[in-house]
């Protein structure tokens, strides 16, 4: 049966936060205050690195495609943003990312030589395979507008994961910002991509399909960061016995 709007709305919201990537044991070594670790942050960044890269790309699509003209427009505002910066006064998002991870002592070059390992390359490909057809147009709404935008609003209690990160490493907050205004603007984000998704499915079978989108999409965040854990082998690490 077709869903109201609120409720197909509350069902959506629902959905992403009963997937916290936070929960992946990776997060459990990076947050460790007690123990800090510069290169696994290192690493986890410019795997990171490697979706931001193609989110532009993700909005341009989901702007091209739109049919919702009231909802074009704010696409428009959000792919704006991503590009310059101008509503935050900051700058181009990506080049936001490049002061973070030059602040932890990565190079340009070595920033530019790094690869997305299978885990991260398989969310790049979903995205980018459901944003460049626009008969799933809807999917690829849930999957980057809810499930993606969303990813950086968890928190550990009342504080953002980026804080956490910058207390433990020392980082100040100009280094920050590309953490601090995607979560100040990503909450927006998600309410307009709930909007867009919600105008959108018209049918069970395509509110269903929302729904399954923005669940795998959070799965795949959460096997980026476990691929990660596994090929630094954190889990060998975690089953040693205590001494």
């Amino acid at each position: 049966m077709l869903m109201a709007k609120e409720q197909f709305k509350h069902e959506m919201r629902d959905m992403l936060n009963k997937h916290l990537t936070l929960a992946n044991p990776l997060f459990r070594h990076l947050m460790d205050a007690n123990n800090p670790n510069p290169e696994l942050l290192k690493f986890t960044t410019l795997q990171g690195y490697q979706l931001t890269k193609h989110f532009l790309t993700y909005i341009e699509y989901i702007y091209f495609y739109c049919p919702i003209e009231k909802h074009k427009r704010i696409l428009l505002h959000n792919m704006y943003e991503e590009e310059t910066g101008a509503l935050s006064r900051t700058k181009n998002h990506v080049e936001l990312l490049h002061d973070f991870i030059r602040a932890l002592g990565i190079s340009d070059a070595e920033r530019d030589a790094a690869t997305p390992l299978p885990a991260t390359q398989q969310l790049i490909d979903y995205r980018m395979h459901a944003c460049q057809n626009p008969e799933l147009y809807h999917i690829a709404a849930a999957a980057v507008l809810i499930a993606s935008e969303g990813q950086n609003l968890e928190t550990l209690g009342e504080e953002a994961r980026h804080s956490i990160l910058g207390r433990i490493y020392q980082l100040k907050e100009e280094d920050l910002l590309f953490f601090s205004v995607h979560q100040k603007e990503d909450v927006g984000h998600v309410k307009q991509g709930l909007a867009l998704v919600t105008d959108l499915c018209i049918t069970e079978e395509m509110q269903q399909q929302a729904l399954a989108a923005i669940e795998r999409t959070c799965q795949y965040f959460y096997a980026m960061y476990q691929g990660i854990y596994e090929h630094l082998k954190l889990n060998e690490l975690d089953l040693e016995p205590i001494q």
